[in-house]
């Protein structure tokens, strides 16, 4: 019955503090690596706890998934937020595709989360649909001012982060390097410019069924 014996409130605390930093620490890299179907009692072997502290911690992966990423969604909602409010539309366009991707190439667990269509993660779905919507106002405010190509769609921002997580380096400096070279060559692709030859079709993307039609319909006008 060791729960039973003596702690003082601090090492306590210090344990309950410990485990929850571990078990995020593990599902942040299981995640990454595996997807969120990730068992939970794998993410809990790999913490070091047992599947009852997990679950303790964590009773549903919904709230492991929303808190494993929550700093990575705050500094995704910033940097769409930044970029919207620059009066400048076209500046504000380049700064957010240019942000984005830096955060997702430091974390590809966090590409993962928001790529995915894992039905329980209510935040992280609302997070990405926040996300899109924005883009989609912003897109379309450069696109008149005549800096964006009329072409651009809500689903290229998803094609985006689809390119950029498939980026692999040998070490994180030059991951965040390389995904920022990407940014720069898409930044010049979707520029507006008479040298554009006309895209394909768009695919529709699932990632974009969580806006709303309006915010579709804003970047394909």
């Amino acid at each position: 019955m060791t729960d039973r014996l003596p702690h003082t409130p601090h090492s306590l605390r210090s344990d309950a503090l410990d485990n929850r930093a571990r078990i995020l620490e593990a599902a942040r890299a299981l995640f990454s690596a595996d997807g969120l179907n990730v068992p939970m009692r794998e993410i809990a072997r790999r913490a070091g706890v047992g599947p009852a502290t997990l679950y303790r911690r964590f009773p549903t992966k919904q709230m492991l998934v929303t808190e494993a990423f929550a700093d990575q969604a705050h500094a995704c909602r910033v940097i769409v937020d930044e970029g919207c409010a620059d009066p400048d539309p076209w500046r504000g366009f380049c700064l957010v595709v240019e942000k984005v991707c830096d955060l997702h190439a430091r974390d590809r667990g966090f590409t993962e989360a928001f790529l995915s269509t894992f039905p329980d993660v209510a935040d992280v779905a609302a997070n990405r649909e926040y996300t899109l919507k924005a883009v989609a106002e912003l897109a379309q405010r450069a696109k008149e001012a005549g800096r964006l190509r009329p072409d651009f769609v809500l689903d290229d921002l998803i094609l985006i982060l689809m390119a950029n997580k498939g980026i692999h380096t040998t070490t994180p400096a030059t991951q965040v390097a390389a995904s920022r070279r990407f940014a720069g060559l898409v930044i010049q692709a979707f520029e507006a410019g008479p040298q554009h030859a006309p895209l394909p079709p768009a695919a529709r993307l699932a990632y974009t069924a969580a806006t709303s039609a309006s915010a579709s319909a804003a970047t394909s006008s």
